[in-house]
């Protein structure tokens, strides 16, 4: 056997640099959140080819006194903590002391560092732990960290880079997602000369949310702020209808740390469950702030992965509070048309189109000023050249009325989350006072039911029918706007709402003549291990030889559909399942009776009951969208259409 031997320190230290520095963007990360445990109120962070031969971080911090820099290259070197019991009540981002070291482990490193209080600062050079200069200098408060040349002496760590976009595209990930969690601070991010990223640091998070996503993704999301046992969750969410193909927009913050959670992950599921089409996932900015001792952040060398001590009372926190918001928040979405632009007209073309007196021209050119698309003001001639003003550049204009709010996001018309907060702090109860929530556990899962307590609600809107199109959409009249319904969705999510109310009572209307049907031998099992499931569903099946079965009975709810249609759809729902029926399973199955016996396409329908569907469906805040995620129903103001018809300039 080989002889045992104690490993040199520069070996160990490349192994142990390993376990934090996997690539650029871990570098950045490590950096920039030392920059904020600094004090730091604005950071640059600079790269080039992906951040592979160049990283530069710099911050305004507290920075680092002459005698201690050295030291802080060392590993576990740290002024985080000083005992185990410090490991309790972390709130700073990092705390191993292993950043430095392992970054210095394998690559070039450059430092100016200055305290506020000190005359001079800190210039100090180290190449794979190896001190190249150590002196005073010249230069501003805080710290400047610059990395160059990354896995130089570790070959075959650099072959398992990917391209310098790839790492690019990393390191600005990373950023975004730090500037998300500390809208408190400045953060620039500049890429190969260019800056790509700049954040106001004034401390609102709405504002962090549209420098890192922009003006699409900001607009379809809505405040959640909800406490529940000491566990507070806020942040933004999205609407369902702007649910995405991937999770790579669900951001959750811990205590002002990025982190990557299944306990979140389900939690947001199970809110929106019912909620969003399949296929899709929500996205988000929540951040959740909970007592350290709670949390264990030291489970993964990057800090990424975190373990909750108590994971019943983190995962119900966050169902609680986005389905608050999606109860106060959400509404039907308000169609706008679309006007076609127009480029700039100059005075060129208007003589060229119409020839007028230079008289004319000047009493025509003392005209009303319009504003085009790329925000300059000219005159034009109001006669001869018709103009539109952009939706966005109307300030204030109400195109719907209560309860729904449109926010127009553009510089003219900036939505401020907490300037609306406050309005709706001085005109509606808060949240504990218009909804409560009563969950109750049982078989693995949470049943929610909703009382709205309204002390004077207004009267209901009384909506007027004026017809059906392509036999398909409700059109009806109300208030100052038109309503459009999908009356297959709005039945469909009707009807699943019946049935998840009455779900363990569901009555059965026995069939003249029983069904006989030939199912697979897993379907048979799959209906004959879930035969009580079945009955209180309000199926009334027998299982004769394998793998027939005869139907007697169905829920009343499907008087009309074919037994051959429904009941392998059933079948196949508990084959997914596995052993265990859960809330999923019944859910599909719940989806599947709701959409067989809800109204068709192209069914006809009579006024009278398109009427009966409009009223139950607008106005109540459960029927927002159908069990398959698709909006039940779309508005249309009078102002949009009286602006198509230039009725209004």
């Amino acid at each position: 056997m080989p002889k045992i031997k104690v490993l040199s320190k520069e070996v160990a230290e490349l192994i142990a640099a390993g376990e934090v520095i996997e690539r650029p963007c871990s570098v950045i990360k490590e950096l920039v959140e030392n920059s904020i445990d600094s004090g730091a109120t604005s950071i640059t962070v600079e790269i080039k080819n992906g951040g592979v031969t160049y990283m530069r971080v710099t911050d305004n911090g507290c920075g680092i006194p002459f005698e201690d820099v050295p030291t802080s290259f060392l590993r576990h070197a740290t002024s985080k903590i000083s005992s185990e019991s410090d490991l309790n009540s972390l709130l700073t981002l990092g705390f191993r002391g292993e950043a430095l070291a392992s970054v210095a482990a394998v690559s070039r490193v450059e430092m100016l560092t200055k305290c506020a209080e000190d005359e001079f600062g800190t210039h100090y050079i180290i190449e794979g732990t190896e001190e190249k200069l150590h002196e005073r200098t010249g230069c501003p408060d805080g710290t400047t960290i610059v990395i160059r040349d990354i896995f130089y002496n570790v070959p075959a760590r650099m072959k398992f880079l990917k391209s310098d976009t790839t790492e690019g595209n990393s390191v600005a990930s990373i950023v975004k997602k730090i500037a998300l969690s500390h809208p408190e601070i400045s953060f620039r991010f500049i890429r190969d000369n260019k800056q790509e990223l700049c954040t106001s640091g004034a401390g609102d998070l709405y504002s962090a949310v549209y420098a890192v996503f922009g003006k699409q993704f900001a607009a379809g999301m809505i405040p959640v702020d909800y406490t529940y046992e000491n566990v507070r969750v806020y942040g933004f969410t999205v609407k369902p209808t702007f649910a995405r193909a991937n999770r790579a927009f669900q951001n959750y913050f811990v205590n002002g740390r990025f982190v990557r959670s299944l306990v979140l992950v389900t939690a947001l599921d199970e809110a929106y469950r019912n909620s969003v089409m399949t296929g899709k996932f929500p996205a988000c900015v929540l951040m959740i702030d909970v007592a350290p001792s709670v949390v264990d952040v030291n489970v993964h060398p990057a800090k990424t992965e975190v373990r909750f001590s108590d994971e019943s009372l983190i995962r119900n926190s966050v169902i609680f509070a986005v389905k608050n918001a999606l109860l106060l928040g959400d509404s039907p979405d308000t169609f706008r048309f679309r006007e076609e632009k127009k480029p700039p007209v100059s005075y060129r073309d208007v003589i060229q189109s119409e020839p007028m007196r230079q008289t004319e021209l000047s009493l025509n050119s003392s005209s009303e000023r319009y504003k085009t698309d790329e925000g300059r003001r000219v005159q034009l001639p109001t006669d001869n050249v018709k103009t539109f003003t952009p939706e966005y550049s109307r300030v204030n204009e109400k195109t719907i009325s209560e309860p729904e709010t449109v926010h127009s996001l553009t510089p003219n018309n900036s939505y401020s989350p907490c300037e609306e907060r406050e309005k709706e702090s001085e005109e509606i109860p808060t949240p504990a006072e218009t909804s409560k929530f009563r969950y109750i556990t049982g078989d693995s899962f949470l049943k929610k039911t909703e009382e709205i307590v309204r002390e004077e609600e207004p009267p209901k809107p009384q909506l007027r029918i004026i017809g059906e199109a392509f036999m398909n959409f409700i059109v009806a009249e109300v208030e100052d706007k038109i309503v459009l319904i999908d009356k297959h969705a709005a039945h469909e999510r009707v009807i699943f709402e019946r049935i998840k109310e009455q779900q363990k009572s569901l009555s059965c209307q026995l069939l003249l003549t029983p069904d006989e049907l030939l199912l697979s031998d897993e379907q048979y099992a799959a209906l004959n291990e879930n035969a009580d499931e079945l009955t209180q569903m309000g199926f009334a099946v027998e299982f004769g030889e394998s793998p027939s079965v005869k139907v007697k009975g169905l829920p009343t709810v499907l008087d009309k559909v074919p037994s051959e249609d429904i009941i392998p759809e059933i079948a196949d729902s508990f084959i997914s399942g596995g052993s265990k029926v859960t809330p999923t399973v019944l859910d599909d199955i719940y989806h599947s009776m709701a959409c067989k016996a809800a109204i068709k396409a192209h069914d006809k329908s009579s006024i009278s009951e398109l009427k009966a569907l409009a009223d139950e469906v607008y106005g109540n805040e459960k029927i927002r969208y159908c069990p398959h995620g698709r909006p039940v129903m779309i508005t249309i103001s009078k102002y949009d259409i009286e602006k198509q018809f230039k009725r209004i300039l």
